[in-house]
């Protein structure tokens, strides 16, 4: 399974982006789809997960109202719209996928079984 992540970039703060996670190589509808972002030094951190039909998402709470996590079948790709973006969002941005996911696990970077490249999203004036 590949996972391709795209989209990123820099932006003034209060703009907006939007990731895309292109998945190869598995059925993707069969997938839990999530977001996590990293800074230099630190964990990777959740940021927003979807499940493998759309009808479930959950958002960390520091980006929930700003962020919307979403995803289409049909073109095997999930996305990440990002906005009101701040300098605190400023990060590489990975996309994760998972077989399956528990809920009180979903935060845990070692739940997901496959990893995109990361995307650096820098917000700055």
């Amino acid at each position: 399974v590949q996972l391709q992540a795209s989209g990123g970039g820099w932006v003034q703060p209060g703009g907006s982006l939007r990731l895309s996670c292109e998945v190869s190589g598995r059925s993707f509808s069969n997938l839990v789809m999530a977001w996590f972002r990293q800074t230099p030094g630190k964990d990777r951190k959740f940021v927003a997960l979807i499940s493998w039909d759309g009808t479930n998402s959950y958002h960390d709470y520091s980006v929930k109202g700003r962020f919307t996590i979403s995803r289409d079948n049909a073109v095997s790709t999930a996305y990440l719209q990002m906005n009101n973006l701040t300098p605190e969002d400023t990060a590489v941005y990975f996309c994760a996928a998972a077989r399956t996911v528990n809920e009180d696990r979903r935060e845990r970077v070692g739940v997901y079984d496959y990893w995109g490249q990361g995307t650096l999203v820098t917000v700055s004036s």
